[in-house]
């Protein structure tokens, strides 16, 4: 019999905060950087209407493995339920027992807004204030709140796919005392912007190489599988760097990098891992003129690093509650 911590999602908004989220996927990275993270292959069984189950398992120094199993449900947003559901499972390091059971979806929402915010402040110009999120639901809206972290943000705009959440720009604006505008086409968006992120679940370019200014970054979010590509192949071509979460995973998971590889137009060896770069074992970009794109598919160091950090923050705090098993 297991004693094991259960952990609601509002258990988890209320021990883990952005701040904690960023410096948590700081530490992956950097962990995944030096090599001293482990990483099981990452999962995806499909389902149909374009609906994914997948499965990470991964550790870091001093953890215990920990699992996340979920789904990604595309249909879910016009049934105004979570397109992502999920669980996160961590066990003891010493005896592998479960010892806490998380809601996952909370999870997922801040570790992948706060990498990005991790990336953008490893990839993105200094300077970088103009942002463009593509998609208005919990991604986008954590993408704007986790750039602001990192950058000094003094222009927002938002592009939705789906005109009935368009409304969350005046909501973000009040929020974080920045112009959120709600943008009239994904052009009007992209074009100026200085940070482009695309946090939705298409799988036809919402991006176009041409729209983009020098100097811009583009993060995909949303590519996290073979048969998603938010940016069309140009985005890749122009890119001076093109940078990764994983780059085993990526090759063989990250939509527009696998286009891109099949279709003759990319060489493999052109993928650049994000961790050195966090790490401080390699550079960014080399020119403020520079096009840099990165795609995150998601690994699960990610779901470690903040599980780690939930955990030991709900212990601390009493937060949750338990259960034999």
């Amino acid at each position: 019999m297991a004693d094991v911590l259960l952990l609601s999602a509002a258990d988890v908004r209320a021990v883990f905060d952005l701040p904690a989220a960023i410096a948590s996927q700081r530490a992956a990275f950097r962990a995944l950087g030096r090599r001293e993270a482990r990483l099981a292959p990452r999962l995806l069984l499909d389902g149909p209407d374009g609906d994914v189950a997948f499965c990470y398992v991964s550790r870091m120094p001093g953890t215990g493995a920990v699992s996340k199993f979920g789904s990604v449900h595309p249909g879910n947003a016009a049934r105004g339920l979570p397109t992502v559901s999920a669980l996160v499972i961590v066990q003891d390091p010493e005896d592998g027992r479960p010892v806490a059971i998380i809601e996952g979806e909370s999870v997922t929402t801040l570790r992948t807004s706060a990498a990005s915010a991790v990336a953008a402040d490893h990839l993105a110009v200094p300077g970088a204030s103009r942002l463009a999120v593509l998609g208005c639901g919990p991604q986008g809206r954590a993408h704007v709140r986790a750039m602001a972290e990192v950058r000094p943000v003094g222009r927002v705009a938002l592009a939705c796919r789906h005109p009935d959440t368009c409304g969350v720009a005046a909501g973000l604006a009040d929020e974080l005392g920045l112009p959120v505008e709600a943008a009239p086409s994904v052009r009007d968006a992209v074009e100026g912007a200085q940070i482009v992120v695309t946090a939705t679940t298409s799988a036809e370019p919402v991006v176009r190489a041409a729209w983009l200014d020098p100097g811009c970054t583009v993060l995909s979010v949303g590519s996290f599988a073979p048969d998603r590509a938010e940016v069309d192949d140009d985005v890749l071509t122009r890119a001076a760097s093109i940078v990764v979460d994983d780059v085993p995973t990526a090759l063989e998971h990250a939509g527009p990098v696998v286009a891109a590889i099949r279709a003759g137009r990319l060489s493999p060896e052109r993928v650049r891992p994000l961790g050195p770069i966090v790490a401080g074992l390699a550079e960014g970009r080399e020119s403020d003129e520079d096009v840099v794109f990165y795609n995150s598919v998601g690994v699960g160091v990610q779901d470690t690093a903040a599980a780690s950090v939930i955990v030991e923050r709900a212990r601390d705090l009493g937060a949750g509650r338990h259960a034999d098993l």
